[in-house]
């Protein structure tokens, strides 16, 4: 996860920069204005481009301390300055936007009308001009965040009460096959975000209230706005590329019911109208079916990418030095620190060889104070947002993630999609802060996700991560559908989110249908249920982060569809010869050089062009997708034959 674009939903994210910065405290009169004096020193559109993008920087370590801080301390103190933080930087963002307002629809250089353009959409939580509603807005928001970082299920009472967060929850979906276990987990997890709905509500009227304040119908509407095209084109542009990679998805769909349904017999694989048990899907929102493989995999042991033994076998490695070094009288305490030092020494070595792959392309290396300040394991001491994500803490090279890092193959793809992020950071940092971002918010999520597609089987071979490779056609189904079950079984979910808030924003959906209308939602694209009645005493959209955090999600869709587009474009330049699932460009400078020269463009010019100077054409397109996967939907449908596929889904609340 991009913070800038993501975690800043705080503060900035959406559209152009998801810049996360903050002020020095500033007289309320020089805050509204744009930096007083200096305001009345712009001359012309170019002045104050300039100023924006230098207060920028300057300002900018400020609120990605205060958020850094906020997302791995977090307790009510920390809140409170984040909350603080975010109220002077949107304060300061209204008095630019105010700023730039003199100077539409004069003459100006491209470069500027593009900055200003910018500017007026780069923040997902369009802040109020009421001083006092900006304050309540930024409370809520930091105060959802923290909710949902805090959160954990608790069962029992007194010295028998027993409370899990969400890594051991959705632990519990990832590996127990127990029916029962994994719907209390589900369920578990579910409670943690009732609290958050009427803080939600009025969080959507606070932000709307600000977008319409800027020109924009609504806060969706200007979600929309920052993909030069219209709002309407975006949201046509989705449901094309949706069109064509829709049928694959119903094909995996089918596989996965009747497996299911041969698990755990056919009165509970499936729901209703063919649609698959939300619980039993190993993720806790059903977006990555990948913890699925021993119900799932086609081929038993045919090509075997076990990674997570080897990675075990790494754990174990550092723990048994560990235990050595405390010596045969260790005490349990001292265990504890044994196994913390392993998880650390494991995290960072699986870090290092992500890090290695963007080297062989000719990428830096990380700065060392990467290694110093990024958080790789949960702390044992405090509540942390363990939700992955990249940060940029000072546009000039202080760069960090943020993981609770588990020896396991979905943790080890996650840093390589991180890492993706971190590159694009130093590739942009040359740039002037305002263009500092994705060419558009999807590029920004499909950067790392290119490179885990490059990570083939033999790739991992290459590393020792598994055995010699088995070239056979069983082999091959058996990594197609590996892949499949994390990227395929994505989209429609990537799409579901923001259709949800869509609606929320505009109005078409009511606060006494949050709950119907995303299961409404989710049912239509994805073909999932719950296995009993979710009322609205729930909000079970507050249940993903993406929504407490008020994080734009159509990006994660458009990733996935633009980092196939980007890997078959990498393959072409690295020469490669063959099916398009066999190419991996690691260790290709002449790749990784095409690549870099478009992470360093940020968002400098539109998108479109952007995309021409790698792929060769200006529209993002799934064709690479099937291409991708065509061996795959091949056999699903030899398996599907004589199968009633597809689902019976009600009728979506957000388009009566």
């Amino acid at each position: 996860m991009n913070h800038r674009n993501t975690l800043l939903a705080l503060a900035i994210g959406a559209g152009l920069l998801a810049l996360t910065a903050c002020q020095k405290d500033a007289p309320k009169d020089d805050a509204a204005a744009g930096s007083g004096s200096d305001a009345k020193a712009d001359a012309n559109a170019d002045a104050l481009v300039a100023r924006v993008n230098r207060e920028f920087k300057e300002i900018y370590p400020e609120l990605t301390a205060a958020q850094w801080i906020s997302s791995t301390y977090i307790n009510d103190d920390s809140q409170t300055v984040a909350a603080k933080a975010n109220e002077r930087f949107l304060t300061r963002l209204n008095g630019w936007i105010k700023a730039a307002k003199p100077f539409e629809g004069q003459t100006m250089s491209p470069e500027s009308a593009r900055a200003i353009l910018l500017l007026k959409l780069s923040t997902s939580m369009p802040p109020p001009n009421d001083p006092a509603k900006l304050g309540e807005l930024t409370r809520i928001a930091t105060k959802m965040e923290g909710d949902y970082g805090a959160g954990k299920y608790c069962t029992g009472t007194g010295e028998a009460k027993v409370c899990r967060d969400l890594g051991e929850l959705s632990g519990v979906l990832a590996s127990s096959r127990d029916y029962q276990a994994q719907l209390d987990a589900w369920q578990g997890w579910h409670t943690i975000s009732q609290p958050m709905r009427k803080d939600y509500v009025r969080f959507v009227e606070l932000v709307n209230e600000g977008a319409k304040e800027m020109g924009f119908a609504d806060a969706g509407e200007m979600w929309r706005s920052g993909y030069d095209m219209t709002p309407a084109e975006i949201a046509a542009e989705t449901d094309r590329l949706w069109g064509q990679v829709k049928p694959l998805y119903e094909q995996l769909h089918c596989y996965t019911r009747t497996k299911l349904e041969t698990k755990y017999g056919p009165g509970k694989g499936a729901v209703a109208g063919g649609m698959l048990p939300a619980h039993l899907m190993g993720n806790m929102w059903q977006q990555d079916w990948g913890n699925l493989w021993d119900v799932l995999e086609p081929y038993k042991g045919a090509g075997s990418l076990d990674i997570n033994s080897a990675l075990q076998k790494r754990y174990d490695f550092h723990y048994a030095q560990a235990v050595t070094k405390a010596g045969p009288r260790a005490d349990s305490a001292a265990l504890v620190e044994a196994d913390r030092e392993a998880q650390l020494k494991t995290a960072e070595e699986m870090t290092q060889r992500a890090e290695e792959f963007y080297v062989s392309l000719g990428m830096p290396k990380l700065p060392a104070s990467y290694w110093q300040k990024t958080q790789f394991i949960q702390p044992r001491d405090r509540d942390v947002v363990c939700h992955a994500s990249a940060w940029d803490m000072n546009m000039a090279g202080d760069v960090r993630t943020k993981m609770c890092i588990k020896p396991n193959e979905e943790e080890f793809t996650t840093i390589y999609h991180e890492l993706g992020h971190v590159y694009y950071y130093l590739a942009y940092n040359k740039q002037p802060p305002l263009f500092q971002t994705g060419a558009h918010d999807g590029f920004h999520e499909a950067i790392g996700d290119t490179i885990v597609l490059g990570m083939t089987p033999n790739y991992l071979q290459s590393i020792g991560l598994v055995n010699a490779q088995d070239q056979s056609k069983e082999a091959l189904i058996n990594a197609q559908m590996r892949m499949a079950l994390a990227k395929v079984s994505f989209m429609p979910f990537g799409l579901m989110i923001d259709r949800w808030r869509w609606g929320v924003f505009d109005g078409s959906i009511q606060p006494g249908e949050y709950n119907k209308a995303w299961w409404e939602l989710k049912a239509k694209y994805q073909g999932v249920a719950p296995v009993a009645p979710r009322g609205e005493e729930f909000f079970d959209a507050g249940a993903k982060y993406h929504v407490p955090g008020n994080t734009p999600y159509t990006r994660y869709f458009l990733s996935h569809i633009l980092q196939f587009q980007f890997y078959k474009s990498l393959c072409d330049a690295s020469g490669h010869k063959g099916p398009l699932y066999e190419c991996s460009f690691y260790n290709n400078k002449e790749a990784g050089q095409k690549y870099w020269a478009m992470l360093s463009k940020g968002s400098s010019q539109p998108w479109q062009k952007t995309m021409k100077e790698l792929t060769g054409g200006e529209k993002m397109d799934a064709s690479a997708v099937l291409e991708y996967f065509a061996p795959l939907q091949a056999w699903l449908k030899e398996q599907n034959e004589g199968q009633s596929c597809g689902w019976q889904a009600p009728v979506s609340t957000a388009q009566r």
